[in-house]
């Protein structure tokens, strides 16, 4: 990749308040640190290691880390994006309960004002599963059986307040219904009692969950997304079952803190592109994640999130959900 001069980084910056700085040296820096405010081994973790090592070869004379500054729901390390230089040098690359954590907890930052959208990466949808002891075939089931015996049915979700939980209350509501939540804290120990039979459902992202549909550990009822994925091609859609008006999609995400200038939000948003549309990076979102690939740029990603915090913070305050402690 090419560096930018001075000259051209001043001459392109001169209606930005940063200019005077960042005209004194060339862009990328020495360093650009991807920051992931969730610990290693998660989704994001894999998708900003998926850049890190597609963009480090592109960005000549530029080293690539990514840092892990997990804790509350990734609030944490989006403050400290929020907080940084906008010169280009930090990026964060997120999940869908950055959108949630604005209604769902105290913050440190404003999510829309003080972060400079980048990449819209892509979207998945997530599953609702049960274990295969248990008799549902389809939502209409579940319907069924929880009116006959309100509150006798549970799922489990890899936390409260995030998007699965957010997601079944909508779905509770709407379809007039009691089913008990058990939070767990992370997709593990959610994951070892729905397969153990402790509850009789867990929502999870499709990642997460479909690991264990192919050995019967669990069985499908139903996908959140509008359409069925190529992964899912069996299951019903939350539509198909009756419920055409909700739709529940994780999602991921990179942005810059506030200020940092167009040019360097578009460059890097064309480059991280580049990385991931390669076909070893894409078919490991696609096939490893079940990702649906996007690749929206900077609008595209600004009306997507205030879509999603719209809808979730909705349903937070109707519902009175509070983050865990």
């Amino acid at each position: 990749m090419t560096r930018l001069t001075r000259r051209a980084v001043a001459a392109g910056l001169a209606v930005s308040p940063f200019a005077p700085a960042l005209a004194q040296q060339a862009w990328p820096a020495s360093q650009m640190t991807l920051v992931v405010p969730f610990p290693p081994g998660g989704s994001t973790d894999a998708l900003a290691r998926l850049m890190q090592a597609g963009l480090q070869p592109r960005m000549s004379g530029t080293t690539i880390i990514v840092e892990n500054k997990a804790g509350a729901s990734g609030a944490i390390g989006a403050a400290q994006v929020a907080k940084a230089k906008p010169d280009g040098s930090t990026f964060l690359v997120t999940f869908d309960s950055h959108a949630v954590n604005p209604a769902l907890q105290p913050l440190q930052f404003d999510t829309e004002k003080d972060l400079e959208p980048v990449l819209l990466v892509g979207t998945a949808p997530y599953l609702l599963a049960t274990h295969p002891s248990r008799p549902f075939k389809t939502f209409a089931d579940v319907v069924k059986a929880s009116k006959e015996k309100p509150g006798s049915l549970s799922y489990a979700s890899v936390g409260t307040g995030t998007l699965g939980h957010l997601a079944m209350v909508q779905l509770a509501k709407a379809a007039g219904i009691d089913i008990k939540h058990v939070p767990y804290r992370g997709g593990g120990p959610a994951m070892n009692d729905a397969v153990a039979g402790h509850v009789d459902f867990i929502i999870g992202s499709v990642a997460l969950i479909t690991p264990q549909l192919g050995g019967g550990a669990l069985k499908p009822v139903m996908q959140t997304g509008r359409e069925r994925i190529a992964s899912l091609k069996d299951v019903m859609t939350i539509g198909e079952s009756g419920f055409k008006g909700l739709e529940t999609l994780a999602w991921w995400g990179v942005f810059a803190p506030k200020g940092a200038p167009k040019e360097i939000v578009s460059r890097i948003s064309g480059e991280m592109t580049a990385v991931l549309k390669a076909e070893k990076a894409s078919k490991t979102l696609s096939e490893g994640q079940s990702m649906t690939l996007v690749f929206g740029g900077p609008d595209e990603l600004r009306t997507f999130l205030a879509r999603e915090i719209k809808v979730w913070g909705e349903v937070v305050r109707a519902n009175g959900i509070k983050a865990a402690n």
